[in-house]
């Protein structure tokens, strides 16, 4: 699929099938996080593959809307803010690093024919507890990873004038 075609195509999924993923199809996604351009290129993340066959109200733990456990995976990006560059003014860049990350895996996996959906607003020690995440990784996002029941229905979108500012034109 073109990049382009890639990144119109990407919706937030909310409906999955039950339907395994492959591991090729898996290991492809996740290749792609690896490559991911992270500050000074410090690579300061973990991602956690969890399966949630048999394991779906534990898991609603963490994020309670039924579409979460759906698909067969979920993914879950981590920052280790220890390992991440700083700014001169002492910005720590885990977060964002873990971000690029997650939006990496989310592109593959939409050019890989998987639905994602981007999940911030969890709960961190239901997540921490059920999935033993250590003290030093900090959970930045989930995402559900499987195929998605029905379409995807139109996204509207800001003008790009009303998004973009250009400081100055040049000479």
């Amino acid at each position: 699929m073109e990049f382009t075609d890639v990144i119109k195509k990407r919706y937030s999924v909310r409906s999955y099938r039950s339907d395994p993923v492959p591991d090729e199809v898996l290991s492809q996604v996740l290749e792609a996080a690896v490559v991911a351009p992270t500050a000074a290129n410090r690579q300061p993340f973990r991602i956690l593959v969890i399966h949630t066959e048999d394991r779906e109200l534990e898991l609603r733990q963490i994020y309670p809307s039924k579409w979460f456990t759906q698909a067969p995976l979920l993914v879950c990006v981590c920052g280790i803010t220890k390992n991440a560059w700083k700014r001169s003014d002492g910005k720590n860049y885990a977060d964002i690093d873990a971000a690029i990350v997650m939006d990496h895996i989310i592109l593959a996996a939409t050019n890989a024919g998987l639905g994602t959906c981007w999940v911030a607003a969890f709960d961190v020690e239901a997540a921490r507890r059920i999935l033993n995440i250590p003290d030093e990784w900090e959970p930045i996002a989930f995402t559900p990873l499987g195929y998605a029941e029905g379409y995807a229905r139109d996204k509207t979108r800001r003008p790009l004038s009303d998004l973009v500012v250009h400081d100055r034109k040049p000479r």
